[in-house]
């Protein structure tokens, strides 16, 4: 009987610091998303590192859930619903509504959105930083499973490790730097790009 109540205990006392640890990691990202997703937006530079997208690097602006990336391979603008990605080696431009998977794979703060719904969250502390850890409820979800490295002072991200499938895709986020964004940023402009060969993938 007393093994009985000994392991009620545990499983209680279990139960109750990961509703803590879950509810932790949530303010922690509810501070960070305020940071990143001021409503006047921010820009940062970033590293890409993927077994499924490759390797890369350059800069990202952002405001709420529209971003427009750089780099040394292609131009992306994403207004909240579509998004355009111009080729440089090419010259061609691909329109596609994206998933939330391909969002995330060119927008590292695509977190701020995806936390508040459809996963489980935890959180430890590594030196300066809280470690959020988000697992996805739904085994179908196009992003499984994600690490949000956190500075504990200023509550900006500097890094994003993300799981589709069973590849791994590491993003290094620096020069955060809040500034306001015009919404023309993130609309592809055909008229700049005039000998570009559009092609909508929708």
């Amino acid at each position: 009987m007393k093994k009985i109540v000994l392991i009620c205990f545990m499983s209680l006392f279990a139960m109750f610091t990961w509703a803590q640890t879950a509810n932790e990691a949530k303010i922690v990202l509810d501070k960070t998303a305020s940071v990143v997703g001021r409503k006047g937006g921010a820009s940062a530079s970033f590293k890409v590192s993927s077994t499924k997208y490759g390797n890369t690097s350059g800069t990202i602006s952002i405001k709420g859930n529209k971003f427009h990336a750089k780099t040394p391979q292609a131009i992306v603008w994403f207004d909240g619903k579509t998004q355009w990605t111009y080729m440089n080696s090419t010259e061609e431009v691909n329109i596609i509504t994206p998933n939330e998977a391909q969002q995330a794979a060119m927008n590292p703060y695509q977190f701020i959105n995806l936390y508040k719904s459809g996963f489980d969250m935890s959180m430890k502390t590594v030196g300066g930083y809280y470690q959020v850890h988000l697992t996805a409820q739904n085994k179908k979800r196009s992003v499984q499973e994600m690490y949000i490295n956190i500075n504990k002072k200023t509550y900006i991200p500097s890094q994003v490790k993300m799981r589709q499938g069973s590849s791994w895709t590491t993003i290094d986020i620096s020069n955060f730097k809040a500034s306001n964004q015009p919404n023309s940023l993130f609309t592809f402009k055909a008229k700049d790009f005039p000998k570009a060969e559009v092609i909508d993938l929708r």
